[in-house]
């Protein structure tokens, strides 16, 4: 069974300080108990200053970077140096101020024709329990490259699939619900006010899946981590 965990925090800069801290808590947990820690990392703008304060000199030496496997839930079908390539931002924020072995790395390769990535990915991610994996929600509640409608949200199957997302006209390759649900924990990253009503469907109203594709994450773990002004619609009392 799923346990659900929901943290309001003040603002998006005290979001991305709580994130690390948890990145890094449970990051050391899994280095203490299995001798590495595999993470898959969001895209999206929501995550990039959590990415800023983890590569800053006082965070990177809280964790054994030489120890951390890095993936991606999902990837534009664009090559890594694209500016909207997934890859492309967490490397630019993140990635290259680490001492990171480059086998560490392990991005999903956009460039590639769709249903490549996708049977490339497979194998790198096969096998992989992971022990924390970022998501963002989407103002209509998708998640990962899971939106509304899609033929993968009752995937039950393939780990990972490649998705044309018609209304941005653009391919994606993207890790499946059976994927992301078997992960330790999984930890959405959520801000604004623009998320609040949708936020609130996704957590407390009915259950839709089809139409809510962030309903469908039920990995034993999952924390939500949600700013205040995403928060104002909650039954839950803000932060002081």
């Amino acid at each position: 069974m799923s346990a659900r965990h929901i943290q309001i925090t003040r603002d998006a800069a005290d979001l991305a300080w709580t994130a690390a801290s948890e990145f890094i808590r449970i990051g050391r947990e899994a280095i203490a108990e299995r001798g590495t820690f595999h993470v898959a990392l969001s895209g999206g703008g929501t995550p990039i200053p959590m990415y800023a304060l983890l590569a800053l000199p006082e965070w990177r030496t809280r964790l054994a970077w030489d120890k951390v496997h890095i993936y991606w839930g999902d990837e534009r079908c664009v090559p890594p140096d694209a500016s909207s390539s997934n890859y492309g931002t967490a490397k630019n924020a993140l990635l290259e101020r680490l001492d990171l072995p480059a086998a560490n790395i392990h991005r999903i390769h956009g460039e590639l024709p769709p249903e490549e990535g996708a049977e490339h990915y497979v194998r790198v991610v096969g096998g992989v329990i992971f022990d924390l994996i970022l998501l963002g929600m989407g103002d209509d509640g998708h998640t990962a490259s899971l939106f509304p409608g899609s033929p993968l949200l009752f995937e039950a199957a393939r780990l990972v699939a490649p998705v044309y997302v018609e209304h941005l006209n653009s391919w994606r390759v993207t890790l499946t619900p059976p994927a992301i649900n078997a992960g330790k924990v999984v930890m959405f990253l959520v801000s604004g006010v623009g998320k609040a009503e949708r936020l609130y469907e996704v957590l407390y109203g009915e259950d839709a899946p089809e139409r809510l594709p962030a309903q469908l994450i039920k990995a034993g773990r999952v924390i939500w981590l949600v700013d205040q002004e995403a928060a104002g619609k909650l039954p839950i009392e803000s932060p002081p």
